[in-house]
């Protein structure tokens, strides 16, 4: 079983740096020995001070020249480290008394106060080399720790702004190769509990997979599959081991510092949170989709069902009574039972059209055709229709005679219409409609008003939701056709409310945006 402790990325960073790993070579490379070439420049350095101590001689105190060596002694530990520095003071010394000590040229001293003097300057210039080195690597560590943050800053702001799973792994593979001049791969594992194999020639199956069973790190520089090319360090968390991390430096003979390591593991276990982080995010978006669909299925059911049993009961009686008394009945009465059988079967025809057109529109599976046509012609076609459903219903158009053409797809805006025109017919059955049309400077305005009850307030959004009934008591209906002019109108980049009118009633206004230039209209001659 995989362990899964909260402190499992400490045990990681412990087993890492701990003695027992003892690596075959160093996991961290050893502050570098100070190159030969930096004692011949502290030599330099102090003949440089001699030649300008030659120069003032003539006209300062000898305790004055020490203050050249001690300078000199200062620049050779700030830039060459502390072992050119004692050189340094130990030779400056040396030279004080070889050249401005009497007698001169020679290393006798005539006066043993001067003793003091050589002891007391080079007390003081091995103490201010120690603190010049001293300084110089604290000022080191302080930028190497700004660094540090920067870098996890760095990281912690681009895995938070990472967009989906692959987004966020190829982020982090990309700045923890660039932090660290190495390549990066993030293996996840498989459905079978396997890490996924990688293109990389250099990548050990056996090393990442034993990586990520055991919650440790493996591959190169430790004693599990030492050699391997890789470094693999397991993705961990408090839910368990999520993948493992492949690195593989530039150089195969190059290892990483302890300092590294530090940084290494806190990019880790950065990474690792964010892969949970979006592991969760998906499970919670999964059991949403899964609570909306379930919500829907029950709301489908419950809406469906009996508007379905109502025409189909309608029909039923219709066609048995025509069946059992056809021969019986007047012609009046037969042709009343065929119509009112015609009637719910396109009530029915229209609901399953619906649903159909609901459900294709959430899946994506309507595209969108725009052409350049007129507004004019599209009232005219949706009116005829709707004419047996119109009678003697006054229906008021107002359309501009100079109406431009207008980018849209003429089938689904005529749904549009539609679903408008029948809404305002069933609510409203006493009102006159009005149907008008403008254009502003971007957008082309369509409005269907009426002059009935209105809309409850604080359900002018809401009426366009899937499913929802407004005034159920008044009539039937599946509460699809807002949602279905919603989804067709936003399909075209436009929008869609609706508003109580100062009058009374109800406006339902539509936006199409005008998107590049309508074609060029030739006139017969």
């Amino acid at each position: 079983m995989t362990p899964t402790p909260p402190s499992k990325l400490d045990m990681l960073l412990a087993n890492i740096r701990a003695e027992e790993i003892r690596p075959p070579r160093p996991l961290w490379t050893i502050r570098p020995t100070t190159p030969p070439i930096a004692y011949g420049k502290a030599l330099i350095v102090v003949g440089a001070c001699t030649a300008l101590a030659f120069l003032m001689f003539p006209h300062f105190a000898p305790a004055n020249l020490i203050m050249v060596y001690l300078v000199g002694v200062v620049v050779v530990a700030y830039y060459y480290g502390r072992g050119p520095a004692i050189l340094a003071s130990f030779v400056s010394v040396a030279t004080f008394d070889f050249f401005f000590v009497e007698p001169a040229l020679t290393f006798a001293v005539s006066d043993t106060q001067y003793f003091l003097t050589f002891g007391v300057m080079l007390l003081v210039a091995v103490t201010i080399s120690t603190l010049t080195v001293r300084l110089k690597r604290q000022a080191e560590t302080a930028r190497e720790r700004e660094e540090r943050i920067a870098s996890l800053y760095a990281i912690s702001r681009e895995l938070a702004s990472a967009q989906g799973l692959d987004g966020l792994i190829r982020a982090a593979e990309k700045h923890i190769g660039d932090v660290f001049d190495c390549k990066v791969i993030i293996a996840l594992p498989t459905p079978a509990g396997q890490i996924q194999p990688q293109n990389d020639p250099r990548f050990h199956p056996d090393a990442a997979n034993w990586a990520y069973k055991n919650g440790q790190a493996s591959g190169l520089g430790t004693e599990t599959f030492p050699s391997a090319q890789g470094l693999y360090l397991p993705l961990i968390t408090a839910h368990g081991v999520f993948g493992v991390m492949d690195i593989y430096p530039r150089q195969s003979q190059r290892f990483f510092s302890q300092e590294q390591l530090n940084l290494l593991g806190a990019f880790t276990h950065q990474t690792a949170l964010a892969l949970e982080r979006t592991r969760l995010a998906e499970e919670a978006e999964r059991t949403r989709l899964q609570i909306e669909t379930e919500r829907m299925r029950n709301a489908l059911l419950s809406s469906v069902s009996h508007d379905l049993r109502t025409p189909l009961a309608s029909i039923e009686g219709a066609t048995s009574t025509l069946l059992e008394n056809g021969d019986a009945l007047a012609p009046v009465d037969r042709r009343e039972l065929l119509q009112i059988a015609y009637e719910e079967a396109e009530r029915l025809n229209r609901l399953v059209g619906n649903l159909l057109y609901m459900t294709r529109l959430e899946a994506g599976n309507v595209r969108v055709n725009k052409r350049w046509g007129s507004l004019e012609e599209l009232v005219g076609v949706t009116l005829s229709r709707l004419e047996p459903q119109l009678h003697d219903r006054p229906v008021t158009v107002a359309i501009p005679n100079d109406m431009p053409l207008i980018p849209f797809d003429s089938l689904l805006i005529e749904q549009v219409l539609v679903n408008l025109l029948e809404n305002a017919f069933k609510y409203t059955p006493d009102s006159p409609i009005e149907l008008a049309a403008w254009v502003d400077a971007t957008n082309a305005v369509i409005e269907v008003r009426d002059c009935g009850p209105g809309i409850p307030p604080g359900d002018e959004d809401r009426i366009f939701d899937k499913f929802y009934r407004g005034h159920s008591n008044l009539t039937g209906g599946v509460g699809l056709g807002l949602a279905i002019c919603r989804g067709i109108v936003q399909a075209h980049g436009g929008q869609i409310k609706a508003t109580n009118r100062d009058c009374g009633g109800t406006a339902f206004q539509f936006i199409l945006p005008l998107e590049g230039e309508p074609p060029e209209v030739v006139e017969d001659e």
